[in-house]
C-alpha cells in the first residue's frame, strides 16, 4: 500500500496533536498512532504544566530548571520554553483546555525543585485534559487523516532527505507513506524497562530507526526514574503518584515511619534517597502518607489518585501507601535544533523522542507537557516557513 501527502506525523500525543493544529490548513497530514488515539504518554501526565507568571518569575523558573537539569541544559532551548509559556497556555485554553480557577484566577500548585508554586492542573489528570482537547480540535480538521494500530518500521530517505516513513498496520499490511515534510512523536522508551509508568507499546520505535540512517542522537544514558509509583506485585504499567502530591504536603517514611528526605528535592535525588532506603531496610517499597494534606484537597486536587489506591485497597486518607521507583521519561532522544529540525532534512522530531536540551540529565517536573507543545508549535512554524520559501533548508 502506498500513500502520498504533504505532511505525516508519526505519534498522537501532545507533540503531535499540537504540530497538526499548528500546520497550514491547505496542506494534508497523515497521523499515526502505534495502538489507539487514547494510549499516549500525554493522557497520563497527572501533575500539570509549567507557566511563566510573570518577568519577576523568569530568573527563579530559569534556575529552578538549569539545577534539576545539572546545568546541563541547553540555555537557549529552556529560555525559548519559558518565553513561550504563557502563549501556549492561551492557545489551550481556546482549545478548551479547562484549568483550576478560583474567582476566575488560574491556581498554582508547587511540585519538587520548584521554588515557588507555577504549575497550572485539572485536578489530577492535566494530561488528558489537555491532550482529549487537543484531540478533539484534530480530529474536526479536514485536513487530517488519522490511523490507529499503525507504528513506523522505517523513514524513506533519497539522498540524505527523509521522504516520509514505512509503517504496518495491526494486520501485517505494509504501508509506505510518501510526504514532504514527517514529524516524528512517537513518545519514549518505557516499554523497554519492567517497571515503568509508561505504555508498554512505547519502546523508542524512532531512537532505532534514526540510529541506523545515521541521524544524529543526544544523551541516550539520560534516563528520568520517577520516585514514587505505586507499588504492586502486578505486571504492567506502575500507577503514578504525581510528584505535586509531596508539593502538597505528602511525606516519605521508612519501614520504621520515619522522614529520611526532603520530598521536594529533584526527583534524581529523592529517588537515591528512596532506593538507599529500601537497600538498608531490606524492603521493596517504602511509606507515602498524605496526612498534612486535609480530606477536602485530597479529593478536589488528586481525585483519580485517591480513586486508584482505593481500587488497590488503600485509603489515602487515612493510610499511608507503599511507593516504589520506576522509569519515568527519557530526557535524551533524536537531537533536534531549537525549530526541531533533526540532523536529516526535511525531518523533525518533537516531546519525548527529541532532544532540543531543555531537561538537561534530569527534567524539572510538570515541564514535560510545556516543552513539547512549545517546540511542537515552532516545528509547525518552520515547516510553514520552509513551504512559504521563507525558511531555511539544508541543501540551500
Amino acid at each position: 500500500m502506498e500513500m502520498k501527502t504533504d505532511i505525516v506525523i508519526v505519534g498522537t500525543g501532545v507533540g503531535g496533536l499540537f504540530s497538526a493544529l499548528n500546520l497550514p490548513r491547505d496542506k494534508q497530514i497523515v497521523m499515526i498512532t502505534k495502538e489507539d488515539m487514547q494510549s499516549s504518554d500525554s493522557f497520563l501526565a497527572q501533575g500539570g504544566i509549567c507557566v511563566l507568571r510573570g518577568e519577576e518569575d523568569y530568573s527563579s523558573y530559569f534556575e529552578d530548571t538549569m539545577k534539576a537539569g545539572h546545568y546541563e541544559n541547553r540555555k537557549e532551548s529552556v529560555d525559548i520554553m519559558i518565553r513561550s509559556s504563557r502563549e501556549v497556555i492561551d492557545d489551550l485554553v481556546d482549545c478548551g483546555v479547562e484549568f483550576e480557577r478560583q474567582n476566575g484566577e488560574f491556581v498554582y500548585t508547587r511540585e519538587g525543585a520548584h521554588s515557588k508554586p507555577r504549575i497550572l492542573f485539572h485536578e489530577d489528570i492535566t494530561g488528558k485534559e489537555i491532550t482529549s482537547k487537543l484531540l478533539e480540535q484534530v480530529k474536526k480538521l479536514p485536513n487530517v487523516a488519522i490511523y490507529e494500530y499503525t507504528a513506523m518500521t522505517d523513514i524513506l530517505e533519497r539522498a540524505g532527505r527523509c521522504h516520509g516513513i514505512v509503517a504496518k498496520t495491526k494486520a501485517g499490511e505494509e504501508m509506505e507513506i510518501w510526504a514532504d515534510y514527517t514529524i516524528l512523536a512517537s513518545g519514549g522508551i518505557g516499554g523497554r524497562y519492567r517497571h515503568s509508568t509508561n505504555y508498554p507499546h512505547l519502546t523508542g520505535d524512532a531512537i532505532e530507526i534514526a540510529k541506523k540512517h545515521g541521524i544524529r542522537l543526544e544523551h541516550l544514558d539520560y534516563v528520568q526514574i520517577h520516585p514514587t509509583t505505586l507499588y504492586s506485585k502486578k505486571s504492567g504499567r506502575r500507577f503514578l503518584i504525581s510528584e505535586s502530591v509531596r508539593g502538597e504536603g505528602a511525606v516519605l517514611y521508612n519501614k520504621r515511619k520515619e522522614r529520611f528526605v526532603d520530598e521536594l528535592l529533584p526527583r534524581d535525588v529523592v529517588t537515591k534517597a528512596i532506593e538507599e532506603e529500601m537497600e538498608k531496610d531490606g524492603t521493596d517499597f517504602v511509606w507515602l502518607s498524605m496526612e498534612h494534606i486535609d480530606k477536602e484537597t485530597i479529593l478536589g486536587h488528586f481525585p483519580n489518585i485517591y480513586r486508584h489506591c482505593l481500587e488497590e485497597g488503600y485509603d489515602v486518607t487515612k493510610e499511608c501507601i507503599p511507593v516504589v521507583p520506576a522509569q519515568h521519561y527519557f530526557m535524551g532522544g533524536i537531537w533536534v535544533d531549537c525549530d526541531s529540525r533533526t540532523s536529516m532534512d526535511r525531518l523533525f522530531a518533537v516531546g519525548e523522542t527529541s532532544c532540543n536540551g531543555v531537561h538537561g540529565a534530569n527534567r524539572l517536573a510538570s515541564n514535560s507537557l510545556l516543552e513539547s507543545l512549545v517546540f511542537a508549535k515552532r516545528a509547525a512554524a518552520a515547516i510553514d516557513g520552509e513551504i512559504k520559501g521563507k525558511g531555511c533548508r539544508r541543501d540551500e
